[in-house]
């Protein structure tokens, strides 16, 4: 995960674009073929959505641990590749090179591995996770795809999508039922999510799309800061990088807690 700041100065030879815009997001790596597949993964957002699998398992009475990365897997194929990939195809927002076919290809890869997953966990567990099993393949497909006029792809779709169902599925696969905790744990990471959302759509908006910035602040002892594009995306992105982080050191806790 790169933690730097994205400014022109530390890009490096290679790193920005070819205009000396910034990267599409501050954890791109640049051009070229393995960069491009890392991208994609987005890794910091990954590993938190992946955190919420663990905080969700960590919950229940009592922690199987095969069910729990088989949890983790189904989700990063479900996420971290099959939607990502889907993601990528619509627009190319992260500005990879990596040709459709191949993104076709991962998006049917990561789902159907996912489904076979949660086939394989409705055998061992019962029916209680058919309704996740089925649930999840139509958010990443509807949300990434911005199906049914963009009905999922909300800030609302967002949290609901990548925040409760995460944690309440992984409780499921645990516990075979709900409970108050997963729930309230589910709300936690709904206002978590609202919060990446909140921050990481103006950053992504002054990244993509804002082709210059110009501008000062005048203080009331009469200095002045001149504002650009980085004095917009820095703290914006020093809180998602503090959040993903926090995330990801709280679900290792529990998951140390429960299993150690």
């Amino acid at each position: 995960m790169d933690d730097r700041s994205d400014e022109p100065d530390r890009d490096g030879p290679g790193r920005g674009l070819a205009d000396d815009r910034p990267r599409p997001a501050y954890y791109a790596a640049g051009r070229g073929a393995v960069r491009d597949w890392w991208t994609l993964l987005h890794p910091p957002y990954t590993a938190w959505f992946l955190a919420y699998v663990v905080i969700g398992a960590s919950l229940a009475p009592h922690v199987h641990t095969d069910r729990l990365i088989a949890t983790l897997l189904a989700f990063f194929g479900a996420v971290g590749l099959a939607a990502h990939a889907l993601d990528e195809l619509h627009g190319r927002p992260l500005q990879t090179a990596i040709p459709s076919p191949a993104l076709v290809a991962v998006a049917v890869v990561g789902l159907g591995g996912a489904l076979a997953l949660g086939v394989l966990g409705v055998v061992r567990t019962g029916w209680t996770l058919i309704p996740f099993m089925l649930v999840g393949p139509v958010l990443v497909i509807a949300y990434n795809a911005e199906l049914f006029g963009g009905l999922f792809h909300t800030d609302v779709g967002f949290a609901l999508s990548w925040g409760a169902f995460p944690v309440l599925t992984a409780y499921v696969a645990q516990a075979q039922a709900l409970a108050t905790a997963p729930v309230l744990a589910a709300a936690a990471a709904v206002a978590l999510s609202s919060a990446q959302r909140a921050l990481s759509t103006p950053a992504r908006l002054v990244r993509r799309r804002v082709a210059d910035v110009t501008g000062t602040m005048t203080m009331e002892d009469g200095t002045t800061q001149t504002i650009d594009r980085w004095v917009l995306i820095r703290p914006l992105e020093q809180a998602l990088r503090a959040l993903s982080w926090g995330v990801v050191i709280l679900a290792a806790a529990l998951a140390v807690e429960r299993l150690g």
